[in-house]
């Protein structure tokens, strides 16, 4: 049996817990992904599913030892040659700017992109860049990177970019005077707050690629069993006590395989979804002139101009 796959037997709390599964059985071979973070949790379990298809996967991640690790064990036992690992550092412009470059240079299309990684419940940091950690690596990392791989997508389509959201996007808001949590600062809030900004982009992008074959979709994986929470001892306490509560990395990536793969949402964007079909968005999440003001301010902070 593989790590995270249901157990043979289970029993009905289990299969209630596990939440949907993808049912699609397409195939991927020529197709190209590009995954943040799967060189762990969802992000390595998505990879493996994505190469399990036939497609050649890229496990674009900070720690390449981890990546090269889950590459060697996804080629293994998938039989796929394909999967490599290059290094991205989403907490720094300059590494997101060297993947990009490298990328483009070496790998013609582009299919998938899975904006998976991310960071919770971090004490105050910054990163390189002088943002606060979850609003730069869970938002202006990913917005940076999708803007710099956009065209490629646009050549390979049709193409999807999925973004990984949470159900935590319902407590955050934009908090356009103080983006960077310098005069007041909560790490719970903070996720929240970022994992809105990631519904919020998703929504923005998909209304301007209409008409181009590349679609942006969000998700909500559900509450997972991963190194997410690493952060809070107490949280890591709490997840261990009540890990029959969650579900395994596995269970947690069949959302995101599903809008990577799934032949009903060719043409669907700007959804979100949750256990394999749509789910509800925050009214703050459906605002779409807070979206369009997120879209210009990270524009401004990132240096960039995204017409």
């Amino acid at each position: 049996r593989q790590v995270g796959h249901p157990r043979r037997g289970e029993g009905a709390w289990r299969r209630f817990v596990a939440g949907g599964r993808c049912e699609s059985a397409a195939r991927l071979d020529g197709r190209a992904a590009v995954i943040t973070g799967a060189n762990t949790g969802i992000g390595k379990e998505t990879a493996r599913e994505l190469a399990r298809r036939g497609a050649r996967v890229i496990i674009a991640c900070r720690d390449t030892a981890k990546g090269e690790a889950a590459a060697s064990e996804i080629r293994a036992e998938t039989g796929n040659p394909q999967v490599v690992v290059k290094k991205l550092d989403l907490a720094d412009t300059k590494s997101i700017r060297e993947f990009a470059d490298s990328f483009l240079a070496e790998e013609k299309e582009l299919h998938i992109l899975i904006n998976n990684a991310g960071v919770m419940l971090c004490p105050y940091s910054k990163t390189a860049d002088g943002f606060e950690m979850h609003l730069g690596v869970n938002h202006l990392g990913h917005f940076l990177l999708t803007f710099l791989l956009l065209e490629r997508l646009k050549q390979s389509a049709p193409a999807r970019i999925i973004n990984v959201s949470s159900l935590g996007h319902h407590g955050g808001r934009i908090r356009f005077h103080d983006l960077n949590g310098e005069k007041s600062y909560n790490r719970g809030l903070a996720y929240c707050h970022s994992k809105l900004a990631n519904v919020l982009f998703t929504r923005e992008l998909a209304r301007r690629l209409q008409g181009t074959k590349v679609t942006a979709n969000a998700l909500h994986p559900g509450s997972v069993y991963t190194e997410l929470v690493r952060h809070s001892v107490a949280m890591t306490w709490l997840w261990r006590i009540f890990s029959f509560f969650l579900k395994t990395p596995w269970e947690g990536a069949q959302t995101s395989v599903y809008c990577a793969v799934a032949e009903e949402l060719e043409s669907v964007t700007g959804q979100y979804f949750s256990d394999c079909q749509p789910a509800y968005v925050s009214s703050w999440g459906r605002d779409d002139e807070t979206a369009k003001k997120l879209w210009n301010v990270s524009c401004e902070l990132l240096g960039i101009q995204w017409d």
